[in-house]
Parts: structure tokens; sequence; C-alpha cells
């Protein structure tokens, strides 16, 4: 039965799918689908609004209309079967979207003697958040609070053989393409990141190839659309491997 209340409204021109509304929402109403954030049920929704602010782009609002009642037994059913799926492993993350869940953890680490060469066997992840793309980081991620970050083209990991060990290791990663992704999208988003976040230094990896260049350019953008002056070093990779170049930047 439809009544008039209060219930939640997504704006799917201004969500992006991070899925930071999805663990406020206690009675689990809110789930991503298909790169965006839906309400599973209207009856799942008691329209108190608690994950109004948690959503970096405003998407989220409260409206009243007509809707299906509050059901606060259906939640419970519905939170029980939730429960369930995820013991099993049929649901994979609460969040319905793996790419884009917040993730904070401790990088690995070798038990090895610091003097002892490293093998292919022992070798560890510096990696210590997720997502990493620079289009899925949203520009409130705990991980990026006063962090040094590393911007990296994305070829850059596989040309450079201890990428990990040589530029990871106490960062933050973000990871793009200059030339096939959206370069007015990147300069905002670093423009919200440098904005928001506190960042104390940027590392910016690139190729050699000149569509490389375009990177720390959108990195000078956004800096520059932030107000702020960052300290930015620039390294060159060469398509076989190698250093080619390090040198500061001016924002």
């Amino acid at each position: 039965m439809k009544v008039r209340r209060k219930i939640i409204e997504i704006d799917e021109d201004k969500c992006d799918g991070c899925g930071l509304c999805v663990p406020s929402c206690a009675e689990g109403a809110i789930q991503v689908v298909d790169g965006k954030a839906r309400l599973s049920a209207e009856k799942y929704c008691d329209g108190l609004g608690a994950c109004l602010g948690e959503c970096p782009n405003d998407a989220l609002r409260i409206v009243e209309r007509d809707a299906e009642d509050f059901d606060e037994e259906a939640v419970e059913v519905h939170l029980k079967s939730k429960k369930a799926a995820q013991s099993s492993g049929e649901e994979t993350m609460a969040c319905g979207c793996p790419s884009a869940l917040i993730q904070s953890f401790a990088p690995e680490k070798s038990c090895q003697d610091a003097n002892e060469p490293v093998s292919q066997s022992n070798r560890v992840s510096a990696l210590s958040h997720w997502p990493v793309q620079i289009k899925l980081v949203p520009p409130t991620a705990p991980f990026l609070k006063g962090a040094n970050i590393l911007v990296a083209a994305d070829c850059t990991p596989f040309a450079y053989p201890n990428f990990h060990q040589d530029f990871i290791q106490g960062k933050v990663v973000m990871v793009g393409c200059p030339k096939f992704d959206e370069a007015k999208e990147y300069i905002q988003r670093f423009a919200d990141i440098f904005k928001t976040a506190g960042i104390k230094s940027i590392t910016v990896v690139v190729m050699e190839v000149p569509c490389c260049q375009g990177l720390p350019l959108i990195i000078k953008r956004g800096m520059q659309l932030a107000g702020k002056d960052i300290p930015i070093d620039q390294v060159v990779i060469s398509t076989r491997g190698e250093i080619l170049k390090r040198e500061k930047l001016v924002a």
C-alpha cells in the first residue's frame, strides 16, 4: 500500500557509483546497480536520511511523495538475507560495486633480510588501499587525508619492473590514462581532492611517449583550480623500463 511520506531520492546524473552511501543505510535500502546507487525497495527506506552526508556529489536528497510504507519486518528479513548471502559468498561486497568499494589495508611485509636480494617468490604488494583508478577514488576517501600521492600513467607498472618497491611504498596510488580517459573529469577530480584532502606531495610517473605528457598538466590544472601549491616530482619511464628523468615541477 502506498502512502504519502518522506523517502530518499537519488539523482542518477550526479551519482558516480562510489558506494559510500550504502553502509550508512542501516536498513540496507541502497545498493549499487550498473554503476549507480539505487533503492532496492521503497519499503526498506525509513526516510530519515542517514545516508545524506556520505555522498560526495550531493546526489541524495529526501523528498515527500507517494511510496510503499516503511516495513520494519521486511527490513529485518532483508538484512538477514543479505547477511546470509555474504556469509555464503553469494554476495561479494555490500555496495554491489567491488571496483569502487573503499578499502584501506596494511601493505604486506616481507620477512626477508633487508640485504637479501628480492626473488620472484618473496615479493609482496606495497598497495595500501582500494580503489586505485582516478575516476573511482572519491575526494572524501579516508586514505587520502594528509597523504603523499602517486599518480601513475597506467602503462608504467608494466614497463618498470620494481614499481611497487620503488614507487608505491608510503604513497596513495591513483592510476589513469591521459589519452583515453576524460581530461576535464580528471582535472575536476584532482581539484576536489586538493581542496579537501590536505595532500602533502605528489609524485607523477609517466611513460616517455607523447600522450603521457598530458598527465602532469592535468594535475597542475587541478591544483590551480583548487588554489593549492603542492610539491610535484615527475619521473619519466622508458618503454624499456628505465628511469629516463626525475625532476621537480612548478605548478
